[in-house]
């Protein structure tokens, strides 16, 4: 129905208030009727999807960060995407964690708090297998891994960190570290197991393996900055960063552009028959003397008055005026 009404449409409406058709003060006691949703206090509702919708475009940069680092890392082409961002408890992360299992602890400062970055245990094996030698391939049996491999792990997820800091930056000045690796779910227990977190997925595939890596993100940890996770004030921070670099970007070409410099030490006007007669030792006598400020021209612009004489045994121009324009 459209938001005038018609004559005709005016019309039917008095005459079903007329007849008892429609009833003036049902309308007003369904209006009085307030709407219940319902509220779970277990799940309490933290992020919205538009924060949640900027946690996940931070984290395609970050995705694309971590293939160019683990692709010249590994020597191999290894994709990473986002494929999911969701809010969920710290024990549902938790509980669908299995033993053994790869958890690095990130110190996100200057925020109060860590966050985790958790790596399934088969694509953990493939990086492993690549890094040593091997073709990337996962293995079959699971078992624990040896301090050699926690070491190659430790030095990846170290390298994982300070990659946060470029997706980051719109939004906050991080200084990440990585605190440690853990292998055992039972003792990641940074937080209450009923804090809300924010996990956003991601899914890296190397050769003919492929895993999970997930980040997992307290509410608690970015809760001042939640009001800066918004695309708003992203796509505005991203904006400004991008201009400013590249009016940087544009001021260093300028700066290392050649530009063509004459110095004009006189000028004369001769006959075309004078010019044809020209032979070696004539002299062409000039407007200006020996003393006289020549013009330097920078391109077809004269910007400078100078001096001429030598400077290490060669011709030079010692500049003594620069002319200022209106337009400069």
């Amino acid at each position: 129905m459209s938001e005038i009404l018609s004559q005709s449409e005016i019309d039917d409406l008095f005459k079903a208030l007329t007849s008892g058709e429609i009833d003036v003060e049902e309308i007003k006691e369904d209006r009085k009727k307030q709407i219940i949703k319902p509220y779970d206090f277990t799940r309490p509702s933290k992020f919205s999807k538009e924060q949640l919708r900027t946690l996940e475009i931070i984290c395609e940069n970050y995705a694309r960060l971590i293939s160019t680092y683990l692709s010249g890392y590994l020597r191999n082409l290894v994709p990473v995407e986002v494929i999911n961002a969701e809010a969920i408890t710290y024990s549902e992360f938790t509980n669908s964690l299995s033993n053994p299992v790869i958890l690095s602890i990130i110190d996100f400062s200057p925020l109060s708090g860590s966050v985790i970055l958790e790596l399934s245990p088969n694509m953990g094996y493939a990086i492993i297998d690549r890094v040593l030698g091997g073709s990337g391939s996962s293995m079959s049996r699971i078992r624990e891994f040896t301090e050699i491999e926690r070491i190659i792990l430790e030095k990846m997820f170290a390298q994982f960190a300070n990659l946060l800091i470029e997706p980051w930056e719109n939004v906050v000045e991080l200084s990440p570290m990585l605190e440690k690796i853990e292998t055992n779910s039972q003792v990641a227990q940074i937080i209450s197991p009923n804090e809300m977190v924010a996990l956003i997925t991601f899914n890296i595939k190397l050769g003919n393996v492929e895993g999970m890596l997930n980040l997992c993100i307290p509410h608690i940890v970015i809760e001042p900055i939640m009001d800066k996770l918004n695309t708003r004030f992203w796509f505005a921070q991203n904006e400004r960063v991008h201009n400013h670099e590249y009016e940087k970007n544009i001021e260093h070409m300028i700066q290392y552009t050649k530009m063509p410099i004459k110095a004009v030490l006189g000028k004369t006007h001769i006959t075309v028959q004078e010019f044809l007669e020209l032979q070696t030792q004539d002299i062409i006598s000039l407007d200006k003397d020996i003393e006289s400020d020549i013009d330097l021209y920078v391109g077809q612009l004269l910007k400078f008055k100078g001096q001429v004489g030598t400077y290490k045994n060669k011709s030079a121009v010692k500049i003594t005026e620069v002319i200022k324009r209106e337009d400069d």
